[in-house]
């Protein structure tokens, strides 16, 4: 075998489509553009929402509402029935990503009352839903809020 014969199988190996040259190429004249119009020129690209100069759908309807999304505050939620999986009774922020609970130690935790405790936590986040805080104390653990940074 010389490394010269060596060529790939039929068919693996496509050419590309070349329009614009010429009607005996099938591909000449208008170049699949059909005829005329803002779609046929050059540097063409559509707007998003752009529906031909009438008014779009997004300005055609009213806007109701507030968003604020400047001062939003973002928590990542913890349920009470995850606690479990941290394995240890003092379950702070830094065990909570270790586990896997949280993803980012940069948005604010905040526990959730779904689920049963069935040992004495203390649990230290940025906030405790009201049903959590009762439940970690009924079972003899501590909520502990911290400050966020």
């Amino acid at each position: 075998m010389i490394l010269t014969d060596i060529k790939p199988i039929k068919k693996a190996i496509k050419k590309r489509k070349r329009v614009g040259r010429g009607p005996g190429s099938g591909w000449g004249k208008t170049a699949g553009r059909g005829h005329n119009g803002q779609k046929s020129r050059s540097g063409y690209s559509r707007r998003f929402g752009f529906e031909g100069g009438q008014m779009p759908l997004i300005r055609r309807l009213p806007k109701r509402g507030f968003t604020n999304a400047l001062f939003k505050k973002e928590y990542q939620i913890v349920n009470l029935k995850d606690l479990s999986r941290a394995g240890k009774n003092e379950i702070t922020l830094d065990l909570m990503k270790i586990s896997r609970l949280i993803k980012s130690d940069k948005k604010p935790v905040k526990v959730l009352g779904v689920g049963e405790v069935n040992k004495a936590y203390t649990v230290y986040a940025h906030k405790f839903s009201e049903s959590a805080r009762k439940k970690i104390e009924a079972a003899g653990g501590k909520a502990i809020i911290i400050e966020f940074k």
